[in-house]
C-alpha cells in the first residue's frame, strides 16, 4: 500500500473515531454534577420513583441564578416565570467546604418531617415549607436535573433545577 493510501486509511479511521468520541465527549459530565445528580438518585431509589437524567439545559440556567446569587451574597428563589416551568432548590454554606453530598443532604434531611399526603398536606409538622426541598427531589413525575455551584465572596450557592417540577398543588409526592 502506498503512502498516500496508509495516510488517508489513518485519517479515515481517524475521522471515525471522533464521530463516535464527540457525542460522548459532549454528554460528559464534571465529576461533581455527577455526584449531585447520583445523590439524588440515591434518594429517589429509597422511595421507589424513577431515576433522574442529567439535563445540561437545566444546569446552565442554574448556573447563570447560581452566578447572580453570588454576586448578591444571599439566596432568594429564582421567579417562576424565569424558570420556564422548572422547580428549584437553593443551598448555601461556607465556601469551599461541603461535598456534593453533605449539600443534597441538606435538602434529604427534610425527609424526617415527610408524610405522602397530597401537596401541600406533605409535612408532619403542617407546614409544606418544612419539606418543599425533600418533595422536590423525591416528586415522582419530576426527569431532569441539572445542578450548578458559584462561590461569592463567603459562601458557595447550590441551584438545582427540576423538570417538571414538582410541589405541585393536590397531587401526591409519587
Amino acid at each position: 500500500m502506498g503512502t498516500g493510501r496508509v495516510v488517508t486509511a489513518a485519517l479515515a479511521a481517524f475521522a471515525a473515531i471522533c464521530a463516535i468520541a464527540a457525542p460522548l465527549a459532549a454528554q460528559r459530565v464534571n465529576p461533581f454534577a455527577m455526584e449531585l445528580l447520583e445523590e439524588h438518585n440515591r434518594a429517589r431509589a429509597a422511595v421507589g420513583v424513577p431515576r433522574l437524567a442529567w439535563s445540561n439545559r437545566l444546569a446552565r440556567e442554574a448556573q447563570a441564578w447560581a452566578e447572580e446569587l453570588a454576586r448578591r451574597g444571599h439566596m432568594l428563589h429564582a421567579d417562576r416565570s424565569t424558570r420556564n416551568g422548572a422547580g428549584e432548590n437553593l443551598w448555601m454554606g461556607s465556601a469551599g467546604r461541603y461535598s456534593a453530598q453533605t449539600m443534597v443532604d441538606g435538602f434529604v434531611a427534610e425527609q424526617r418531617h415527610f408524610t405522602n399526603g397530597t401537596f401541600p398536606q406533605v409535612s408532619t409538622t403542617g407546614n409544606w415549607r418544612d419539606v418543599g426541598h425533600y418533595t422536590q427531589v423525591i416528586w415522582g413525575d419530576t426527569r431532569e436535573v441539572g445542578c450548578a455551584v458559584a462561590r461569592g465572596a463567603t459562601y458557595d450557592f447550590l441551584v438545582c433545577r427540576y423538570f417538571p417540577a414538582g410541589n405541585v398543588y393536590n397531587r401526591k409526592a409519587y
